[in-house]
Formats: C-alpha cells, structure tokens, sequence
C-alpha cells in the first residue's frame, strides 16, 4: 500500500510499504481522509520532536522513517481477535494515543501523559496519511451517522482544544484570549463559544485568518502590528485583564502578549508545540498569582468533541481549504503549509483514494 513516510527535516517521501495486518485487540481501517496536522509540521521543519530517532519508540518499537498522519477517518474492514465493540463496517475516526497502560499517569486514567508516550502518525505505529492502518479497539470511536468522514477528520484538533479549556477550568461567562488563529486557535475559538465564552479575542497578525476567526466566534480580532493588545484587552475587560489566555502560536510574542492579557489569578493554557526556548521573568506570575499550565492532547475528550461536533455546537465549518490525494502530500500539502500562501489554508486534508476527489 501507499504511504507518507517522514524520514527527515524536509523529507517527507510517499512510498510503497507492507499492508498491515490486523492482531488481537486491534481494528484495521480504510482510510478516508487524514488532516496535515500543525504537529506534522513541526517534524517537517524542525523535527525530531515526536519522532523515534536513533533509539526505537519504548512501546512502537520502531525508528524513522515513521508513516505520518493522526487526524484521520475510515471505515473498519477487519476486526482482530476479543474486539467486541466495533464491527467491520462502522465508521470510525481514532484518538490517535499510544500509551503503555501500566505507568502512574496511565493508572490514574492520564494516559496522555503515559511515560512512553507516543502518537499514531508520528512514533512508528503506523498513521493515517496511508492507505489503511491499525489501531487498538479502546482508541477507536464510531462517528455519527449525520457527521461526513471529513468532519471526522476534524474531530482530532478539536479534542486538542477542548481539553485546553479544560486544563484551563474555564467557565460559562469568562473572558479569554486566543493567541493565533490557525487549525489549534480556531478550534480553540469554537470551543470557547460552546462553553459560554463572554468575550473571546483573538491575536492574529493582518491576514485572511483574520477573518477565519471573526467567523469561528470571535469578538474581537487585533493585531499585533497596529496595537499594543495587553492594553487593548484591559481596555475590553474594565482594566483587569481576561480570565484565560490560550498560547497555540509557538512563538515568544504569543507567550508574551499572553502573560501581560491575563487578570490576577488569571491563567495562561500552552497548547502549543515549541521548537526553541522562552524566558520570562518569574515575577510576572509571583506578583499577580498567574498560572500557565501545559497541556498535551487530549484524554476522554473524543465523546464528548463527537457529540459537540454532531448536535452543531461546534459546527467546525470552513475549516477544509484543501483536498489532495496522497501522492501530491508533499507538494501540494507540506509545501503548501509552510510556503507564502500558508496562511490562506487551515486544514488541507488528504485521500489515498483519489474517487473521493471527484466528488470535491
């Protein structure tokens, strides 16, 4: 079968490897289609940051090359020995962890911070930008019969966002500010609306995302080019800032703006994956009892993101400027989201079945 393999910084290569087979516990799907994730970015400018290399994945095993892809949906056309949950033919999207199940975080039920953590699409596993792949039944979740299979795809970085919220104790009537408007902003902006967000403000620089976040729920939408946006939120919130600041930019003018954004006791969420340091002044959190808290992923976020997704509170519209087929992945995906037109494009989702192109 055709695959996505990442073998190095800017070598992303499409390539016929061995089909998997289906083992015990296990699901096999048919890939529909998988989103180019803002993660799969990071290993193709920067990496490794995910990816084995050198010394194998504790639980994959494996080394690069690594078939990509996390942000998927497919149809099961094989279900291995004890599966009793999922049957051949259901639609299915997978929350793409691999955890060890046996470590602290495991047991407590914190399984994306297992010790050994991976992600299918990135530790060796297998993924999603492939023809089919193989996933552990307790990862796989049915979608809704009124949910397309590109929603689907979507339902991955929307969890990301969710749990954000969460990590952040955000509550109906807070104010926040979301700092980037790309696949992980967007989502983050949605999320906000649906759990009762008084004010949402986003930072995104003078681009067509601008209006991307207008669109997904935001109240107000400033650039850091024109305004100095610490004093523009204190001007929007009475002079005390917002309740909670959402970092999905990677950059230090993100973390910045995020800090000085926040009320007292105010918290700043990290969904962002960086590939350098930051520093800052601790006093900035000591005097005013600021908090920033990490956050990876998702855990037992999957159902609750589907039925957001399903019942239109997070209606995730708009978020699919691209299909291609799995041949042109890395001209017209990678090099599309990390060229000049890479603010244009939200998520560009990717089909190893070129039919499904016909019906775009």
């Amino acid at each position: 079968m055709k695959a996505a393999l990442w073998y190095g910084v800017r070598d992303v290569r499409v390539e016929e490897i061995e089909e998997p087979k289906v083992t015990k516990g296990n699901i096999k799907i048919k890939v529909k289609w998988c989103g180019i994730c803002g993660s799969d970015l990071h290993e193709y400018l920067g990496g490794p940051i995910f990816i084995p290399v050198g010394e194998p994945h504790p639980i994959s095993g494996n080394v690069a090359p690594v078939v990509l892809g996390h942000e998927f949906s497919g149809d099961v056309v094989e279900i291995g020995e004890n599966v009793t949950n999922i049957k051949v033919g259901d639609r299915v999207t997978v929350e793409p962890i691999v955890a060890c199940g046996k470590c602290p975080a495991c047991k407590e039920g914190k399984y994306n911070l297992c010790s050994s953590l991976g992600f299918h699409g990135l530790c060796g596993s297998g993924g999603g930008l492939a023809e089919y792949t193989v996933f552990p039944e307790e990862y796989v979740h049915k979608i809704p019969d009124n949910m397309s299979y590109e929603q689907a795809a979507l339902i991955e970085p929307i969890a990301v966002a969710l749990h954000s919220i969460r990590m952040a104790n955000f509550n109906t009537g807070d104010t926040a500010i979301v700092l980037g408007s790309g696949p992980i902003g967007l989502a983050t902006i949605e999320c906000l609306k649906a759990a009762g967000a008084r004010l949402i403000i986003v930072l995104q620089r003078k681009s067509i995302r601008q209006e991307y976040a207008k669109r997904a729920g935001a109240n107000v939408v400033l650039d850091p080019n024109e305004v100095d946006i610490a004093k523009e939120v204190k001007k929007l919130t009475g002079g005390v800032g917002v309740d909670a600041a959402f970092e999905t930019t990677g950059a230090k003018i993100g973390f910045d703006i995020g800090i000085d954004s926040l009320k007292y006791e105010g918290t700043m969420v990290i969904t962002s994956i960086w590939e350098g340091d930051v520093s800052f002044n601790p006093n900035v959190l000591v005097f005013t009892e600021k908090k920033i808290v990490g956050t990876l992923a998702y855990r037992h976020e999957f159902p609750s993101t589907i039925a957001l997704m399903s019942d239109g509170r997070i209606k995730a519209e708009g978020y699919i400027t691209k299909k291609i087929a799995l041949d042109d992945i890395v001209e017209e995906g990678f090099a599309a989201l990390t060229g000049p037109e890479k603010k244009k494009h939200v998520k560009i989702l990717v089909t190893p079945d070129k039919s499904l192109l016909s019906d775009c």
